[in-house]
């Protein structure tokens, strides 16, 4: 019999594929910071490849623990992250790990590298990107194929919601490791900040995107603008390329809606949440969504767009919307109500509790071990490659929920 080889010995652990840490942008940012130092913690050597200039333009080398390898990028929207990645599994090949996590299965094209290599990977699928709008027929198409080449070229596959789960069962045959996001608990407090922003708490709707189409921002401020909202409507957020959704948005908008940009101050961004009379979230195409986790961590009453990620979050907390007069309506229902919003958001609070950084951490974990003790088997990836499986804990329904 094959001797079982120890789970307490330490690995080194690559994280590839993001703008890296501190995480100043999205999900995938955020996990990276906060499963990676809490791999640290365990003992593990974790190398974090980040792009040159994420760090508000410095250097770092560590961070939190993490050993940090800046390398540029091309600041193109269709190219900066498969320049960034391709020069990170260069080096990464010269610099060998037990195991490495690549996020977005845009970065398909360089997992042989991987492989020749023998480096162990998993890939974290994300959402689906072809669905969103701001890619053409070209980028549509090379998304679609990154999901059949990430199925056949990695060791293992990972999900950050049921939905998608399922979508890679269905479409593909290929099972997927379900590790979510955790959420950050706030408790309530008083407010510090607000009132730098001319904000009063529980006095103001508030939604916090990204200005892309499929985060129905638009769609938001059209429904607001239809309603005899007495509360203003702030929106945080900016469009990290091209301005034309910006001025759509914009000019939906009436002065009861207060634009205030990107927000990049935590603790501002913290209260915003946690003092909103109601939040509201219109992605569309993504799992789960940190920037949907962070609200009902806060206890926000939260509103979301109609789509079986967020209703696997949400669940009964949830108020949801399709189309512009759905929101028109949920506003006015949530003014006329307060008491309802309130009892949500302490509800939403409970469910942000499932989500746990921790836990999300041991999957992980786990997951490396699987990958450097060559465990996984894959059919699906050419001969003499390791298919993607799930790995269970005994604690995936907390995380999954």
């Amino acid at each position: 019999m094959k001797q079982q080889r120890s789970h307490h010995r330490a690995l080194r652990i690559a994280l590839v594929g993001t703008r890296g840490v501190p995480a100043h942008y999205g999900g995938f940012e955020t996990c990276v910071e906060e499963v990676g130092r809490r791999l640290v913690q365990r003992g593990h050597e974790v190398i974090v490849y980040c792009r040159a200039g994420n760090a508000t333009g410095k250097r770092l080398t560590d961070y939190q623990g993490m050993q940090l390898v800046q390398l540029p990028a091309l600041r193109r929207r269709s190219l900066e992250t498969l320049s960034h990645t391709g020069l990170s599994v260069a080096h990464l090949m010269a610099h060998r790990t037990d195991a490495a996590i690549v996020f977005n299965a845009a970065n398909a094209p360089w997992l042989p590298l991987l492989r020749l290599a023998k480096i162990p990977v998993a890939t974290h699928m994300d959402g689906l990107e072809w669905k969103r709008a701001k890619w053409g027929p070209v980028g549509k198409q090379y998304y679609r194929w990154a999901e059949s080449f990430s199925v056949r070229a990695s060791n293992a596959l990972i999900a950050d919601a049921a939905g998608i789960r399922d979508y890679y069962r269905s479409r593909f045959d290929a099972a997927t490791e379900l590790i979510t996001y955790g959420a950050p608990i706030l408790e309530p407090r008083e407010p510090k900040l607000l009132s730098t922003v001319g904000l009063e708490s529980g006095k103001y709707h508030l939604v916090v995107a990204r200005l892309e189409p499929e985060n129905h921002v638009h769609m938001i401020v059209e429904g607001y603008v239809r309603s005899g909202a007495k509360l203003p409507l702030v929106v945080v957020g900016s469009t990290p390329y091209g301005h034309e959704y910006n001025s759509q948005v914009q000019a939906a908008a009436d002065s009861r809606v207060i634009f205030l940009g990107g927000v990049w101050d935590q603790d501002l961004l913290d209260e915003l949440y946690a003092n909103a009379a109601v939040y509201w979230h219109g992605h569309s195409v993504g799992g789960t969504n940190p920037s949907l986790l962070r609200p009902i961590g806060a206890g926000a009453a939260t509103n979301a767009f109609d789509v079986n990620f967020n209703r696997e979050v949400l669940g009964f907390s949830g108020r949801y919307f399709r189309n512009a007069d759905d929101v028109a309506r949920l506003v006015e229902d949530a003014e006329s109500h307060p008491d309802v919003s309130t009892a949500r958001g302490d509800m939403a609070r409970q469910i942000a509790a499932r989500y746990d950084w921790d836990l999300v951490t041991a999957r992980y974990e786990q997951l490396c071990y699987a990958l450097a003790d060559r465990t996984l088997t894959n059919p699906r990836a050419e001969q003499g490659e390791n298919r993607p499986t799930t790995v269970r804990a005994a604690d995936e329904s907390r995380v999954a929920s």
